[in-house]
């Protein structure tokens, strides 16, 4: 029998990231956890109000989202420990600017750049609603097909409650090919 948790959110693990923006003409980095896909070419990124980055983003309109794999975990890890409003954390990553002024992590080995299309405000958090402008992918990390390969790019994952990072693993299945197996049967 199945134990009732109350309203508890379960949608973990997701992809950790690094929200970069330009907040007072310095980059500035926050670790996100709570992220999410609204299409294919649109993704929501979700922010508690207090924190420094959100007026960056309000006013500039426009955000990196930099994937975070374990070679940048330490120091996506620092973002997400120190406030952008009591220590300047601009030069904790290389960077460069994208065609829309948000900072990308140059390290990152797959980063967004977005632009904000609305903001679902939420009594203690922001949701940015953003529209996917351009996608940036090493081509270490890319298939034959020129599409992103995550047996070979692990990215970090964040689960919560346990505030744990986890590693991506192997291939389980290609989609949609067991449902054909029991299809046939």
């Amino acid at each position: 029998m199945k134990k009732d948790l109350g309203s508890v959110l379960a949608l973990y693990p997701t992809p950790l990231v690094v929200v970069g923006t330009m907040v007072n003409g310095k980059p500035n980095w926050v670790l996100v956890g709570h992220l999410g896909i609204m299409g294919h070419d649109h993704i929501m990124v979700s922010l508690a109000k207090p924190h420094y980055t959100n007026q960056g983003i309000k006013e500039t309109k426009a955000l990196s989202v930099n994937v975070v794999d374990e070679e940048m975990l330490k120091k996506a890890d620092y973002a997400g420990c120190v406030s952008g409003a009591k220590t300047d954390k601009s030069e904790l990553f290389d960077y460069e600017i994208g065609r829309n002024g948000a900072p990308l992590i140059s390290e990152a080995k797959l980063s967004m750049e977005c632009t904000v299309e609305d903001n679902y405000e939420m009594k203690t958090f922001d949701n940015f609603i953003l529209t996917i402008d351009h996608t940036y992918a090493e081509e270490a990390i890319l298939n034959e097909a020129g599409k992103i390969d995550y047996d070979k790019y692990k990215p970090i994952l964040f689960e919560m409650p346990g505030y744990t990072y986890l590693r991506t693993g192997e291939t389980a299945a290609k989609c949609m090919a067991l449902g054909r197996e029991m299809k046939e049967e």
